[in-house]
């Protein structure tokens, strides 16, 4: 492999951004690309795939070259010349190189390869509370495939177009994807690469939802001319899913508590042609109005997100113990107070993107041991061994 030590220059740029400034990972590498519009696609992708290699496997990487301050520049050149033998490469004659001892880094590569912490790179403490909730072999398993690449996964838009049709169509440009049997909306992108240019993505025809994602909104149950309340919408992948399930007629009310997220929501409701979408900042005035009039609420409540370490290796290095307690403090507050916009005999769906129980059916249980008035219905636990995100979700209904 030829090395361009701009490009590499980039690399390292962007890692400081992200381990030293604590910008996220894709924000960083987003930066760093706009800086030089002289860039090839092949140069883009190598910035951005090395960038986010070298943050998956960071703490093997740190531990294998034994650095320790990585606020000083040269550590990182001397972190990029570690991540490349450890796969095998070899370095180009550079100055920033002298110094950087082979046969040692890939000894201590070897060590660290039979630590588990080391070996699939991730902190002490998220090590310890994963093998205690799910068990050292599960924890194991689940560990080495959220080390992979995520995979794209696109969902038609049932009220434009359908699964064959979108694939011919895409087909025509050169993107090919693959049929999943059990996802009734989703194509699988066979090769990565960008499709917001794409007049399909543009009229509406498909939106990137990963085929987990794809699962809530038939857990839900739906019918034509409900009422859904999705009261932690975010940006509404799964709004639009649920709006265009129920074939554009009943009422959808997406709701968040940050109003840049809606307005997202609503330039991504017009372009998938659904009008019966209505966007509302969530508060106390809100929930109390809405009160007992959702034949069906979704609560996707904020998480770890360790079911999309893939998607965000970078939060490995964000999460903390206190932020782990705080949230699921908050995903039991969500549920306290947002469940009474449920009608008597409504259903409440609880979902995460954490593979841990203790933000997922523990929560289920206490909200249940203090709400009499719901009763548990059905839940589903995808883990990442089974080849997309991790996510959890329970049916809960109201009886009064």
């Amino acid at each position: 492999m030829k090395f361009h030590k701009t490009l590499v220059n980039a690399v390292i740029e962007t890692l400081q951004q992200i381990f030293v400034a604590g910008v996220y990972a894709d924000k960083a590498v987003e930066q760093v690309l706009k800086q030089n519009s002289r860039w090839g696609s092949r140069d883009r992708k190598f910035i951005a795939e090395t960038t986010y290699e070298m943050v998956r496997w960071w703490r093997l990487i740190t531990v294998s070259s034994s650095s320790e301050d990585t606020s000083d520049a040269s550590e990182f050149w001397k972190l990029f010349a570690t991540w490349q033998l450890i796969k095998g490469v070899e370095l180009p004659d550079w100055e920033e190189f002298k110094g950087v001892d082979k046969n040692k880094i890939l000894d201590a590569a070897s060590k660290a390869h039979k630590i588990r912490k080391y070996r699939e790179s991730l902190p002490d403490w998220l090590d310890v509370i994963g093998a205690s909730e799910l068990g050292e072999t599960v924890w194991t398993n689940e560990l080495v495939e959220l080390n992979k690449e995520a995979n794209v996964v696109m969902r038609v838009n049932t009220l434009k177009s359908n699964r064959m049709q979108l694939q011919r169509l895409l087909e025509q440009q050169s993107v090919e994807t693959t049929v999943l049997g059990d996802y009734p909306d989703a194509l699988l992108l066979n090769k990565r690469q960008s499709l917001q240019h794409l007049a399909e993505f543009k009229q509406g025809l498909f939106e990137i939802q990963d085929a987990s994602s794809q699962l809530i909104a038939p857990f839900l149950e739906l019918q034509e001319g409900m009422v859904v309340i999705d009261a932690c919408a975010g940006a509404g992948g799964k709004s639009l899913h649920i709006a265009a399930m129920m074939n554009n007629n009943g009422k959808v009310i997406s709701m968040d508590v940050e109003e840049r997220k809606l307005t997202e929501l609503k330039k991504r409701a017009d372009r998938n042609g659904l009008t019966c979408i209505k966007t509302q900042l969530i508060n106390d005035a809100a929930i109390t109005k809405l009160k007992n009039t959702a034949d069906r609420l979704l609560l996707d409540v904020p998480c770890s997100g360790l079911g999309v370490i893939r998607r965000n290796p970078d939060a490995k290095w964000k999460l903390s113990l206190a932020f782990l307690d705080q949230v699921k403090h908050t995903q039991q507050q969500i549920l306290r107070n947002y469940s009474p916009m449920v009608k008597q005999g409504g259903i409440m769906v609880y979902a995460t993107c954490s593979i841990l129980p203790s933000e997922n059916q523990d929560q289920v249980s206490t909200f249940l041991e203090n709400n009499k008035d719901f009763e548990f219905m059905d839940e589903r636990k995808v883990l990442p061994s089974e080849g997309f995100d991790g996510f959890y979700m329970a049916r809960l209904k109201r009886l009064n």
